[in-house]
């Protein structure tokens, strides 16, 4: 008996576990540019899917341009 909770619970822990490092989120730091007049900004954003330049480039183009805003440069990503 004592096994088949030992082995229950731990089945649980697994799926939490799991379940928590795909869910964490990927930040982007980013520099972008408006222009008329020209403004600088650096932040960051949250991405989803891999946590990649390429990615973070790709879904932040679209992002910042909705904004008006021209991605200058990723900088970095990390999963956070």
């Amino acid at each position: 008996m004592k096994q088949k909770l030992f082995s229950c619970l731990l089945g649980t822990f697994l799926v939490i576990a799991t379940a928590s490092v795909a869910q964490a989120a990927c930040v982007a730091e980013y520099k972008a540019k408006s222009d008329k007049p020209l403004k600088l900004f650096f932040s960051t954003a949250q991405i989803s899917g891999p946590c990649t330049v390429g990615n973070a480039t790709k879904q932040l183009r679209s992002q910042l341009a909705a904004q008006g805003l021209t991605l200058l440069k990723v900088v970095s990503v990390r999963e956070g």
